[in-house]
């Protein structure tokens, strides 16, 4: 089976369930959005691979990668596609929640904003971060004209927390001195 189909040629895509919609649908707009900050996700993955300090949190972004391809999933679902996609259960964001708190609790509190910087891996989480917050909004407005599961932009509002937390983790455990924001 070739990867091109030449079906997308002329700016239309299918969705799950066979609609054809236009490239710049806000459903294939938001999942890929996904795709993008899945992508991102890897490569942070990616920047933590081979050192023991790091293999939690290494195996709780291969982990968030699966999750987002059922969020993509779920945005990609068109007419007829609904029974096709297992929504995403609750359960992934409790288990985020349960990350981020772990990860809080190691920290100290902060008063002031944070700015990305001081280690490429810390500054990636924020890419991440960042990514995952667009690509929040892209699903509400996807789901302003559409179905979209719920779960699933809890779950990626959720999703940009555990970022946020990761990179003060990283931070503590590269001991890589934390920016503040002074204006």
């Amino acid at each position: 089976m070739k990867v091109y189909t030449k079906s997308g040629d002329k700016g239309r895509t299918s969705l799950i369930g066979g609609e054809r919609v236009e490239k710049f649908d806000l459903r294939v707009e938001a999942y890929g959005c996904v795709d993008e900050l899945m992508a991102f996700t890897a490569l942070l993955a990616d920047k933590l691979m081979g050192e023991e300090k790091f293999s939690t949190y290494e195996a709780q972004l291969r982990q968030i990668e699966c999750q987002l391809m059922t969020v993509a999933a779920l945005l990609a679902v068109g007419k007829g596609g609904k029974d096709k996609v297992a929504g995403l259960n609750c359960a992934a964001t409790e288990e985020l929640e349960k990350h981020i708190d772990a990860m809080q609790e190691q920290l100290p509190a902060i008063t002031k904003f944070t700015i990305p910087g001081g280690d490429e891996r810390i500054s990636l989480c924020h890419v991440c971060r960042t990514i995952c917050r667009r690509t929040e909004r892209a699903a509400i407005c996807a789901g302003a004209s559409f179905e979209v599961d719920c779960n699933a932009t809890t779950y990626l509002n959720r999703l940009s927390d555990y970022f946020y937390l990761l990179s003060r983790t990283l931070t503590q455990l590269t001991a890589t001195e934390e920016i503040e924001w002074r204006p």
